[in-house]
This record gives structure tokens, C-alpha cells and sequence, in this order.
């Protein structure tokens, strides 16, 4: 290996005994010549995809919750006689533990590693899926959902993060993006199994919680069989492990070329302390992106879709709006799979910018479909199909990418905790206030208020640094003055 690194260096013990110097050791004493340009094979080893569909089902227990809800809040409001109100925390107390799971999990991930911390979410939401569904009381209820809401919380900050660091550079968009595509599957499961269940009668609802526990039995048992970042390995000074994940990830050249350049930023990356102030700029890119991806409206229509299409979409029964959010589900986990096809071909801003344009003009017609007393629902569910898609293909895979490349490995993980949380407070808003903005303006207005910010973000994205084709270290070169 050294040989074909290093042809032009005839100790090659020299060469070794330098770099295990560098690396467990006095990382500022690497000063080795920069190896022969090695072409990344385009033949990866299978285990890269069974490592990034593992991690990625970290979206999938998040897209499943947020499926079963949309069609789980209507038996469980007649099962529980809920108010308005108590509509609105049902669907969004889960969030308020994935805000808190999201602040915790970059500290503990950077502590503990990666995969524990997935471990660890998919360990609550297990404990969730099961006391949801047997829960006796709403105030029970809503605590089984408060520990789902960590273990998503958890998983969802840390996953985007894993698939980053264990990516090579050339698939790291595809690959972040499985995290999506899980997402979005998990969504359509939930939809179809509402469907399903809906002839259970009222308590169907707990069979669609309880039905969430496959999913995480899953999860932990498939990340017993995946490495750990090598990137934090590297951090960790766990060099054999460090190797060893970057052979799994892409052979001998990729371990090589990799640990040449982890070392290069090693001696490059700030120590921790003060972070956020030398990284301000991408801190608060990564913040404003969080935000934006929420507060223009996607959950509002992946949570409250039955609801809508009952109250104001004119459906004509619930087996109409059951299966319109089918369809819905459909649409997004298929824009998916084509964001999955271009991410890697497209630049990142504007894949971005051109996904909320199109998000805004179908708003638009959603808008002009709702001015009307009895709004046509064919046109209302393809003007959300639209809007699904638009979201689907750029904003909702594109976001958690960016946010994943922009940090030094070092503060990567509490940086994502950051930003997530941002994510999650912005959830919060538009899941636990919809409702409201229907009853103060009426569905055209509510969706108003996302277009305006929809408006807003079209500017924003477009003048973000563009990050494709640049491994994680060089990116950190885009924040030095």
C-alpha cells in the first residue's frame, strides 16, 4: 500500500512510523509528502449501502410517526373526546421530545460515538411505539409520545451526520439522501396502514402506534452490524477501527486517500472551545436552512392532512381523504427516489433554490383552489401533490445534506444538535398552530403565511456557498477569512 501511496519514498517504515506518530500522537508533526492522485473506485463495496440503509432508518421511524398521526388523530380525538387544542398537542408532543432529543444528541454523540446514540434513539421510541398503544389516559399518551419524540429527536440529528462521515465524497449527496427516501417511506407505510386499520373501529388508533415497534426492533438490531464513523474514530484516536470502517466504506484506495486527508485536517481543525464563534457563518447558514425547511408548511400537510382535506378540502368522506394522503405519500416518496438520481449532478443551491420556487408556485394554486366556498378536491390533492413534490425532490433531502457537510468533524455533532433544534422548534410552530391559522384566516390564508416565507426562502438559498464535489475537509475552507 505504501508503495503505491509513496513511490518516490524508499523507507517506507519511516512513512508508517510518521503517520502512527501523527495520528496517535502529536497530530501537528504530519508532514508527509502528499500521495499520488488515486481515481475513487466506482466500485464500492456492498457494504457502504447496507451501512447507509441502516443508519437511514432513523428517518423511517420519524416518516412512519409522522404517517401514523395524520390518520391516527381522527379516531383517537372521537376515542379521547378531544378539543381543538388537545388535537394540536397530540400531534405535537412527540416534537417537543424530539426538540429535547435533538439538543442532547450532539454532545452525546461526540462523547459517545454515532451509533451508540442511534442505538440509544431507537431504544425509546421502541419504549414509545408499545406504552402509546396501551395507554389508558391522554395525559398517559402523551408521555409515551414525549419518549418517542427523544428517540426521533435522537436518531433524526444523528443519522444525516453518520451518512455524511462514512460517505465518499462522490456519493455523499445520494447517500445522505437515503435518510430522506427512509423518511418518506415511512410516511407511506403509515398512510397505508391507516388505511388498513381503519375498519378496527375507535381504537384502531393503538394498533397504528403499536404498529411502530417493527420498525425499531429493526433499527437496533441492524446497527449491531455497522461500523462507527470513521471520522469520530479518527477523533477517538482508534486507528485500527478508523481503518477498518474505511475499508468497508470503499476498499484500499478509499482507506488510504481517507486517512491522508483526516490527518491533513486534523492539523488544520481549531480545538472545540469557542467554536461557535470562529464558525458563526455556517452555524447560522445551517440555522436559517432548519428553519425555512419547516416553517413554509411541510408538516402541515404530512400532519394534518386528513383533517384538512374532511374540514375545508371538500372530500366528501374520510376513505377519500384516507386515500388522497396514500397518493399523497406516493408522490413524495417517488420525487424522492429522483432527488436520490440528480442530488450528486445538481449543484446544492440550486437544487435548493429551484425546489422552494416550485414549492411557492404550487402554494400558489393551493391557494386559488381554497378561495373557493366549496373548493374542487381533485384540485386541492394535486395542487398538495405538487407541492409534496417540489419539497420531496430538492428542500427535504437537500437541507439535512447541507446542514451535515458544513461543520469541522471535531464540533460536527453539537453543531447539528444546534441547528436540529432549530429544525424542531420550527416544527413545533407550525404543527401546534396550524389549526389555529385555519380558524383565524381560513385555509387560503394559513397557506399564505407559507408562501410569503416560501417567497423569502427562494432569495436566501440562492446565495448559499456551494458545497458539491468538495470533501467534508475542504469545506471548512469556505468559512476562513
Amino acid at each position: 500500500m505504501l508503495t503505491l501511496l509513496y513511490p518516490h519514498c524508499s523507507n517506507r517504515s519511516a512513512v508508517l512510523r510518521a503517520l502512527e506518530r501523527a495520528i496517535l500522537f502529536d497530530r501537528s508533526c504530519l508532514h508527509l509528502p502528499h500521495p499520488t492522485a488515486i481515481r475513487p473506485s466506482s466500485i464500492y463495496s456492498g457494504s457502504i449501502y447496507r451501512i447507509a440503509l441502516t443508519g437511514a432508518i432513523a428517518g423511517l421511524l420519524f416518516g412512519f410517526d409522522v404517517g401514523i398521526v395524520n390518520g391516527a388523530l381522527l379516531p383517537l380525538r372521537s376515542y379521547f373526546a378531544l378539543s381543538e387544542v388537545q388535537v394540536e398537542f397530540a400531534a405535537s408532543s412527540l416534537l417537543y421530545g424530539c426538540l429535547f432529543g435533538a439538543m442532547a444528541a450532539g454532545t452525546l454523540s461526540d462523547r459517545t460515538g454515532r451509533r451508540t446514540v442511534l442505538r440509544l434513539g431507537g431504544l425509546f421510541y421502541l419504549a414509545s411505539a408499545i406504552f402509546a398503544a396501551i395507554s389508558a389516559t391522554f395525559v398517559e399518551f402523551m408521555m409515551a409520545r414525549f419518549v418517542g419524540g427523544l428517540g426521533v429527536g435522537l436518531g433524526i440529528t444523528i443519522a444525516p451526520l453518520y451518512l455524511a462521515e462514512v460517505s465518499p465524497r462522490e456519493k455523499r449527496g445520494s447517500l445522505v439522501t437515503f435518510n430522506q427516501i427512509a423518511l418518506v417511506t415511512g410516511i407511506l407505510l403509515g398512510y397505508t396502514i391507516n388505511l388498513a386499520l381503519r375498519a378496527l373501529g375507535v381504537g384502531n388508533w393503538r394498533w397504528m402506534f403499536g404498529s411502530a415497534a417493527i420498525p425499531a426492533l429493526v433499527f437496533i438490531v441492524g446497527l449491531f452490524f455497522v461500523p462507527e464513523s470513521p471520522r469520530w474514530l479518527f477523533q477517538q484516536k482508534r486507528v485500527q477501527e478508523t481503518e477498518s470502517a474505511l475499508f468497508a466504506v470503499g476498499g484500499e484506495a478509499h482507506r488510504s486517500q481517507q486517512l491522508h486527508e483526516f490527518g491533513q485536517a486534523i492539523t488544520q481543525e481549531s480545538p472545540a472551545p469557542g467554536w461557535m464563534g470562529r464558525l458563526r457563518r455556517p452555524l447560522i447558514i445551517a440555522m436559517m436552512i432548519a428553519a425555512l425547511q419547516q416553517i413554509t408548511g411541510i408538516n402541515a400537510v404530512l400532519y394534518y392532512g386528513s383533517l384538512l382535506f374532511v374540514t375545508h378540502g371538500n372530500s366528501g368522506s374520510d376513505q377519500r381523504a384516507f386515500a388522497a394522503n396514500v397518493l399523497i405519500g406516493v408522490t413524495n416518496l417517488v420525487f424522492t427516489l429522483v432527488a436520490l438520481l440528480i442530488i450528486d449532478r445538481i449543484r446544492r443551491r440550486t437544487l435548493l433554490t429551484g425546489s422552494v420556487a416550485a414549492m411557492l408556485a404550487a402554494l400558489l394554486l393551493l391557494i386559488f383552489a381554497f378561495r373557493h366556498a366549496h373548493p374542487y378536491f381533485p384540485l386541492v390533492v394535486v395542487s398538495t401533490m405538487l407541492y409534496v413534490a417540489a419539497f420531496a425532490i430538492g428542500l427535504g433531502p437537500g437541507a439535512w445534506l447541507y446542514m451535515a457537510e458544513i461543520f469541522p468533524t471535531n464540533v460536527r455533532g453539537r453543531a447539528m444538535s444546534i441547528a436540529t433544534a432549530v429544525l424542531w422548534i420550527s416544527c413545533i410552530l407550525v404543527s401546534s398552530s396550524f389549526l389555529t391559522l385555519l380558524r383565524a384566516f381560513g385555509p387560503a390564508g394559513a397557506f399564505g403565511v407559507f408562501a410569503g416565507v416560501s417567497a423569502f426562502a427562494v432569495v436566501f438559498f440562492s446565495r448559499l456557498p456551494e458545497t458539491r464535489g468538495k470533501s467534508l475537509e475542504d469545506i471548512q475552507h469556505l468559512w476562513k477569512p
